[in-house]
């Protein structure tokens, strides 16, 4: 019988070196990276993105002056792009619940301070599940501009319980934005059962209409799907196992906005027009909102759900 946390520890701890011990490429991103992001990275240690293990991007933007905090943050590489994004008075959080890979980010603090020309860190890591994020008095409830997770969320025995977490540590209308792996249909236990599939991102992959209704649950708005790709297993033994399932790694966004079932006006449940008139940094042009829109500057209004008004 598995005991996931003690499996997953083992296997990023002490099992995976580099991201080149992957056994797929689940937790390999295949996203087009903006050329700012790949400027940011050329100045983050070797060794922090030696062992980066994520299969997606979760840098939306407007992040300057933010509060961020990343679930299950590993060696650091998205803590420190966060970094550079949020600029001085911005802070970001790391979680994570493997000791050899917090040893590898709290190592390099100094260094990205420096070469981002910081005066003062604005990066802190601590040893947690993302199960029990409330459970450390320093991570304070409803504290959070933006929360992110990069290939995490999948590897939790309990997504729900993840998902209650964030909404606790979100201020009023924050945003939650992670990448992950999701099926085309539930994962049968034995393969559940397997540690290797797992650790690679594949035996707790979620189902997307799981994630709605447990996102709908706790109280978010309904999930936004921004970029959907297919993953391919590229391993002859595990692709056997799993059969004809189907792995996808999706990004979506969701907010902690008040639910427009609690209020009693006509016009809160209207949608809303909006235009992108003002320039965001690094997206002086357009930006993507979900994978169906994309505001272009001073473009024709785009409609969105009432619930997002806020």
């Amino acid at each position: 019988m598995m005991n996931v946390h003690e499996d997953v520890q083992n296997y990023y701890g002490q099992q995976l070196q580099q991201s080149t011990d992957l056994k797929t490429d689940a937790c390999c991103s295949k996203a087009q990276v903006p050329s700012f992001i790949k400027d940011i990275i050329k100045k983050i240690h070797p060794e922090v993105v030696a062992k980066y293990y994520g299969c997606g991007l979760v840098f939306p933007p407007k992040l300057e002056g933010c509060r961020v905090l990343d679930l299950g943050s590993g060696s650091g590489r998205d803590v420190y792009i966060l970094s550079s994004l949020v600029g001085p008075q911005g802070y970001v959080v790391g979680v994570d619940m493997t000791k050899e890979q917090l040893d590898v980010a709290n190592r390099f603090i100094d260094y990205h301070t420096k070469i981002f020309c910081f005066e003062k860190a604005n990066v802190e890591f601590r040893l947690g599940k993302i199960e029990q994020l409330t459970d450390d008095s320093r991570l304070q409830i409803n504290s959070f501009d933006v929360i992110v997770s990069n290939c995490v969320v999948n590897l939790s025995p309990n997504k729900k319980k993840v998902l209650q977490q964030i909404y606790e540590m979100l201020k009023p209308g924050g945003e939650f934005y992670f990448s992950d792996v999701y099926a085309d249909r539930s994962i049968s236990e034995d393969l559940r059962q397997n540690k290797i599939l797992w650790g690679e991102c594949l035996s707790g992959a979620i189902c997307e209409s799981d994630l709605i209704s447990d996102a709908l649950d706790v109280g978010f708005t309904r999930p936004i799907l921004v970029t959907k790709q297919p993953i391919g297993v590229n391993n002859e033994e595990l692709q056997k196992l799993l059969g004809d399932i189907k792995f996808t790694s999706c990004t979506y966004r969701f907010f902690k906005n008040k639910s427009i079932e609690d209020s009693t006006s006509f016009n809160d449940k209207l949608g809303t027009l909006v235009t992108y008139q003002i320039p965001i940094v690094h997206y002086e042009n357009e930006f993507q909102f979900n994978h169906s829109i994309t505001f272009k500057i001073h473009d024709k209004p785009r409609y969105l759900h009432a619930e997002l008004k806020k």
